[in-house]
């Protein structure tokens, strides 16, 4: 697959990024360990090298399995990014933490969860603001002259809130919420990044799964989706209809329409990386087959307004996410 330097790391990443949000029972229900470690492996052989987890996902679930298939390769094939936020109590209720002698606690844990001597980008995964962010990056900066952290940098901050950090240490990635139904950091955050060589690698650009192709607007869920307005009543239905209606373009390039959306997302020069949620061995075979496609500009530009729903660009959402 082909690769793209990530920002002003240097770091050689893949267009598609493996994502383990999908590890979280509580949002997406159980999914078996050995199904992801299979489809962990076969990304590694597609060339899908970047691999992006959280010690939110599953509490150090998804840590853990990651761990479990970083012992069967060698490291440096792996860019391995996760994050930092929570602070766990043993009722299982959680806060945020990103106080310095915190953020070292978690980072010695979750390079024991993952069986590694260091993380390839550490990302602070929400705000906090209750610690001064000098006092967080200067922890960062800390574990990276240790060795533990080669780069680090943040998920979900606003425009506003990356701005204000970058005065203090060098973050060099974010990793935001975006889709094309969900295009509001286009008109700020993504031209910020663009213009300090931030690499930017987006999650849900399939928007949990609308905008694959496989619903038509009828389906009930079990999952956290059961509560989303995008997968409920009329708009559920309009949406999917949409979706739908890009069949014959992916066919005329031999796509799925998973994979033309994909492309279409990774058509904007500000996106390095595409986070895709897998949980088998063939959506990596499916998502790997996007990495690398071209469209024509004409056809970005008429998914784009075939997605533009409501509105389309959906503001009040950017900088947010569930994740």
């Amino acid at each position: 697959m082909k690769q793209i330097v990530f920002g002003s790391t240097g770091l050689k990443i893949s267009r598609v990024t493996f994502g383990t949000w999908q590890l979280s029972p509580r949002f997406w229900g159980d999914v078996p360990k050995e199904d992801v470690v299979s489809a962990l492996r076969l990304a590694h052989e597609q060339g899908i090298n970047c691999i992006d987890t959280a010690d939110a996902y599953g509490d150090g679930y998804a840590e853990t399995v990651v761990g479990t298939f970083l012992r069967t390769v060698p490291r440096d094939d792996v860019v391995l990014i996760t994050k930092v936020f929570n602070h766990f109590n043993p009722d299982t209720s959680r806060y945020p933490d990103l106080s310095p002698a915190h953020i070292r606690q978690r980072c010695e844990i979750e390079l024991s969860r993952l069986g590694t001597d260091h993380i390839d980008v550490y990302l602070l995964h929400f705000h906090d603001p209750l610690t001064a962010p000098e006092a967080v990056t200067g922890m960062l900066d800390t574990l990276r002259k240790e060795g533990k952290i080669r780069h680090y940098g943040v998920s979900n901050f606003t425009v506003e809130q990356l701005r204000a950090y970058r005065t203090f240490g060098d973050y060099a990635v974010h990793q935001p919420p975006y889709s094309l139904l969900n295009r509001g950091i286009e008109s700020d955050l993504l031209p910020y990044c663009q213009s300090e060589r931030v690499g930017v690698m987006v999650y849900s650009p399939l928007h949990m799964g609308l905008l694959t192709g496989k619903y038509r607007g009828t389906e009930s869920f079990m999952d956290f989706r059961q509560h989303h307005k995008d997968f409920k009543g009329e708009r559920f239905r309009m949406v999917s209809e949409a979706v739908q209606g890009l069949k014959s373009m992916a066919d005329r390039y031999h796509l799925s329409i998973y994979q033309l959306v994909l492309a279409a997302t990774l058509a904007h020069p500000g996106i390095h990386t595409a986070v895709v949620g897998i949980k088998t061995p063939d959506q990596i075979r499916e998502a790997a087959g996007a990495g690398d496609i071209v469209l024509e500009r004409s056809d970005v530009c008429a998914i784009r307004q075939v997605l533009t729903i409501d509105g389309g660009n959906r503001v009040a959402d950017a900088g947010g996410g569930r994740k």
